[in-house]
């Protein structure tokens, strides 16, 4: 049986949205339970398998991206998957927007009247390229009427980065500071999700939930890039009704 998590997040109702786990499927090792990514070396048939009993709980086929750590965000409704984007977003009822992730933050966006939602992928370099900031304003909605979601990603014990990523944040925002702290061999232990926060707020939005799970640790239950290497992929996924 197949593991999925139901957001706790105040969305008003006819906004839906999962977050999946490994658990359950059809996949062997090394990636092993429930992989919806089919770009990571899984057998076809094991990733068809998997996608098509998530297929059973949605309303639509997702709109797969093909994802490149950029920051495109694109109309799910007007493609039907496969497009270079990290982000997606709707008006259209029915229509899913979805992200694959195994470390990076999903993050799911819905407003408070229930007319758009959106998805994002963001690893460090998109974060701070701008996706979240191109995802709001494809919405076309003040932040103050939006509301987000932050999905399972590594937490900030476990994200040990270079120099270089904090600078990527600090030389536009000296506040992404408070989200690194120091490392033995001059390395920085990274919050994406205080980083992701802060630009949430940036544009204001405030209302965030999420942010409680760590896919590096929570091995049963995640898959991990950083831990693993080869490994598989978990979808977030959010709809209109």
């Amino acid at each position: 049986m197949s593991e999925f998590i139901v957001p706790d997040w105040p969305a008003p109702p006819g906004v839906c949205a999962l977050s999946t786990t490994r658990v359950g499927g059809v996949s062997r090792a090394p990636w092993a339970g429930f992989n919806l990514g089919d770009h990571v070396g899984d057998d076809p048939a094991a990733v068809g398998a998997n996608r098509q009993r998530l297929r059973q709980a949605l309303p639509e086929e997702p709109r797969w991206l093909s994802q490149v750590h950029g920051t495109r965000c694109v109309d799910a409704a007007e493609t039907s998957g496969g497009e270079q984007a990290d982000a997606s977003f709707t008006r259209q009822r029915g229509a899913v927007c979805a992200v694959l992730t195994a470390d990076c933050l999903p993050l799911i966006f819905c407003d408070d009247d229930a007319t758009v939602v959106g998805a994002v992928h963001a690893g460090w370099r998109g974060l701070a390229a701008g996706v979240i900031e191109s995802t709001v304003a494809a919405m076309g909605e003040p932040g103050e009427r939006l509301m987000a979601w932050l999905g399972p990603a590594i937490g900030p014990r476990a994200f040990e980065v270079g120099n270089e990523v904090r600078e990527a944040f600090v030389a536009t925002d000296a506040a992404a500071a408070m989200a690194f702290v120091a490392a033995p061999g001059g390395k920085w232990l990274c919050d994406i999700y205080l980083l992701a926060r802060q630009r949430l707020a940036a544009l204001g939005i405030r209302r965030t939930s999420g942010a409680d799970s760590c896919t590096v640790s929570e091995a049963g239950r995640f898959f991990s890039y950083r831990r693993d290497g080869v490994t598989g992929r978990m979808a977030t996924l959010v709809w209109l009704e």
